[in-house]
């Protein structure tokens, strides 16, 4: 009995095997496949990697001896052919910081604008768009600077963007937004500070007096709705030269 069975449970399996054993074999000979690709990958992504830390080596070397072209050929090919890395956006902040040092300022705000429209914001981006807003002070494009400023004070750089945005809104004239952002940045400090709480007190102590500045603008549109009074535009010219006095001598009247 015990051979009979033995017989049976081999015929069982090379029944088995041969209705499945082609799929033993293809999932063993794909799991190999997957395997030598997963290898393969993690290889090309470290040595994308390495050429990638290389190439930002070389942006800086370029950088620190003033070689402006080689250091952006480095980081063209960067930009080009390693997005996948992070060292592409740190090359546009070190480009940025070069590009200013020559007085290149519009470079350094196409770079830097490359930079913050690149996916979701990492602390790279972050960094970037805050030194994009320094620069497009500097151009005196304070309404720029709003536009990328605003409604952005979710993240760790909430106050130093509100410093900079209130900077923008002085530089606007816009004294009432610009209180308002300085006073944002200063509750919104960390108790690890970002900011100079002092140096935002004294922007606070030179913006013009608020009610003042509302006194005067009610004045002024009070004037405008009244009217000026109608004046002589002939009463601006130089006045009449009065009569001169006839100086003949009289007549003394000699009788003969």
């Amino acid at each position: 009995m015990n051979d009979l069975s033995d017989k049976e449970q081999l015929e069982e399996m090379r029944a088995w095997w041969s209705e499945n054993g082609r799929f033993v074999i293809t999932g063993v000979v794909l799991g190999i496949a997957i395997i030598f690709g997963w290898n393969q990958w993690r290889s090309s992504v470290e040595t994308s990697q390495i050429e990638a830390s290389n190439l930002f080596e070389e942006v800086l070397t370029a950088m620190d001896s003033g070689d402006s072209e080689a250091a952006e050929d480095a980081a063209g090919n960067l930009f080009d052919n390693y997005q996948r890395t992070v060292y592409p956006a740190q090359a546009r902040l070190a480009m940025a910081r070069l590009y200013m040092d020559k007085g290149r300022d519009q470079d350094a705000v196409n770079v830097l604008r490359e930079l913050v429209v690149a996916g979701d914001e990492t602390e790279v981006q972050l960094v970037g768009r805050l030194r994009l807003a320094k620069v497009l002070l500097y151009q005196n494009k304070p309404d720029e600077v709003v536009e990328i400023l605003r409604d952005r004070g979710q993240s760790g750089f909430a106050a130093r963007y509100l410093e900079m945005l209130g900077d923008a809104y002085a530089t606007q004239g816009n004294f009432a937004e610009a209180q308002t952002a300085y006073l944002a940045a200063l509750s919104r400090n960390s108790p690890v500070p970002t900011i100079d709480n002092n140096l935002i007190q004294l922007k606070l102590n030179d913006l013009p007096d608020l009610t003042e500045l509302a006194a005067t603008s009610a004045a002024i549109d009070e004037a405008e709705v009244a009217g000026e009074p109608d004046f002589d535009a002939e009463a601006m010219d130089e006045p009449a030269v009065p009569a001169a006095q006839d100086d003949a001598e009289p007549d003394t009247g000699t009788g003969q």
